[in-house]
């Protein structure tokens, strides 16, 4: 057994030096099978099979750069006399196992192919040529070659393989790249910006990306863009693309953009675009308002959340739904709402907008015309709103119950769409017996069965459709025959379940 030389690392700073020597003395090398052409003290050749308790305690991720690793190749093969094919895998192997992200690194084959080869790369290259040629504005020969470069980039990094060309055109100085371009076409073509900002939306794909993109200087250039472009359609879906991609899974990020007021510029856009053109614009709404960044113990999208309430976005978002399913922002709108709608002031206010009706007809077109998507996400949204004691009244006395039944019979085949009308159910029946008695009287306990027998395992819709049980027959004994029905047809593991509905109404 061996543990790696110190030579290899030579390609890190001193500081991951010192803590890679720590960590990698808790990893015990065996000695390798036996090969024709490399000796078997080879320094790189392990194993990648080691369990966890061979490995030591997990290990921080660290970087190497493109000059390191094409530097471990090279020694692969004039100091083990390795093959350029095999040089390349086992460097890569090596590294992979010793904790390194080879995320942005271009694996190149020695002798076959170079880092100057390759597309992205050059690509990149060009545009910084141009970038710094240029001092405060492009040429028009300039822009129409930018053009080009912007579409080759956006079919990279947009096609199957494009998260891998995205981090390496990052590890290249991407970002910093296109911000600098973008900062420079704010008063140029608006046809190579919205290209720029196309480029820009890709390449924001990970923490790394979007800390760069916002250290730079980003957020607030963003913001300027959209200001000075709010008349144009095109420029707004690019740049609010860029806006969502940004601030996924970033809530630094979350916060320049408030800071920039950028919730009042949505309302401006929102109250003034009617052609439904601006998709991103509603998914920036919902990356706003989504705590999805584990770094931070509190987030603060439910303020947000209030203050695009507050200022009336939640109402402009409310009046999208009204053109039902003839508007190709409907899924958008609703999925939107539903992040806005976090408080029982919200939800309340969007029963008064006319949201309630409003989204009991899309879910009854949905059933007619057989959007199963339509329906879903409606009704995931109507589950929402139900949470407003005042909004269940709403929904019962529009015949909701009923429709409910109706489109849940319509899309029985589609587990997805049952789980969102018996949640649904199960929000309109929490203390309330007498919806629980119309829920009975429109088929909920038949649903149930049905759906439990059909879909055995779909876990989420099974946990659904007992909770559905468990509120509907809480607080009405007239309603026990609910649990016989269920008895009598299910299996031994959902009958054992369904006895929850003996137990107290389940709280949301």
């Amino acid at each position: 057994m061996r543990t790696v030389p110190k030579s290899y690392y030579k390609h890190f700073s001193n500081s991951e030096q010192i803590d890679f020597q720590k960590q990698s003395s808790l990893i015990t090398l065996p000695q390798p099978r036996a090969h024709p052409f490399v000796p078997k003290d080879h320094p790189f050749f392990v194993r990648t099979d080691l369990t966890a308790h061979e490995m030591g305690p997990p290990k921080t991720v660290r970087t190497i750069s493109q000059e390191a690793f094409d530097e471990v190749v090279k020694e692969n093969m004039e100091d083990l006399g390795m093959e350029p094919t095999e040089a390349l895998q086992d460097a890569i192997q090596t590294l992979s196992l010793q904790g390194v992200d080879l995320s942005g690194i271009v694996k190149c084959v020695p002798g076959e192919s170079s880092l100057k080869d390759n597309p992205l790369i050059q690509s990149l290259e060009r545009l910084k040529q141009l970038d710094l040629n240029s001092k405060d504005k492009f040429s028009d020969e300039d822009l129409n070659e930018m053009m080009g470069l912007f579409d080759k980039l956006i079919e990279l990094c947009g096609g199957n393989e494009g998260s891998v060309n995205a981090a390496v055109a990052t590890k290249n100085g991407g970002v910093e790249l296109v911000c600098s371009i973008c900062y420079k076409m704010r008063c140029g073509s608006k046809r190579v910006l919205d290209s720029c900002l196309k480029t820009m939306a890709l390449l924001v794909h990970d923490v790394q990306s979007t800390e760069t993109f916002r250290t730079g200087g980003g957020p607030k250039l963003l913001v300027n863009i959209l200001i000075d472009g709010n008349e144009d359609p095109e420029i707004l879906n690019s740049g609010f693309a860029v806006v969502a991609a940004s601030a996924t899974g970033n809530e630094v990020v979350k916060e320049s953009y408030m800071e920039l007021k950028i919730d009042e510029l949505i309302l401006e856009i929102l109250s003034r675009q009617r052609n439904d053109s601006i998709q991103s614009l509603y998914d920036a709404i919902r990356v706003l308002l989504t705590p999805d960044d584990d770094q931070v113990v509190a987030s603060q999208v439910y303020g947000y959340a209030r203050r695009f309430a507050k200022i009336g976005i939640a109402r402009a978002l409310v009046h999208s739904l009204h053109a039902g399913l003839s508007s190709p922002s409907l899924i958008s709108a609703s999925i939107a709402l539903k992040a806005v709608a976090v408080n029982d002031e919200i939800c309340k206010s969007v029963a008064e907008n006319g949201g309630i009706d409003a989204l009991l007809r899309c879910i009854d077109d949905s059933g007619l015309q057989g959007n199963k998507t339509v329906a879903r996400i409606c009704c995931s949204l109507l589950s929402k709103l139900a949470g407003s004691d005042s909004n269940k009244s709403a929904i019962i006395e529009n015949g909701g119950m009923d429709k409910l039944i109706v489109v849940s019979a319509r899309f029985s085949d589609d587990a997805s769409v049952l789980q969102e009308v018996m949640s649904i159910i199960t929000v309109l029946s929490l203390r309330s017996p007498e919806n629980a008695a119309r829920a009975m009287e429109a088929g909920s306990g038949d649903l149930a069965i049905q759906a439990m027998l059909k879909f055995p395992n779909a876990q989420q819709l099974q946990r659904s459709s007992c909770f559905m049980i468990r509120n509907l027959v809480a607080r009405n004994p007239e309603n026990s025959f609910c649990s016989v029905m269920v008895s009598r047809n299910l299996s031994d593991r959902q009958r054992r379940t369904t006895k929850s509905a003996r137990m107290q109404p389940l709280m949301h």
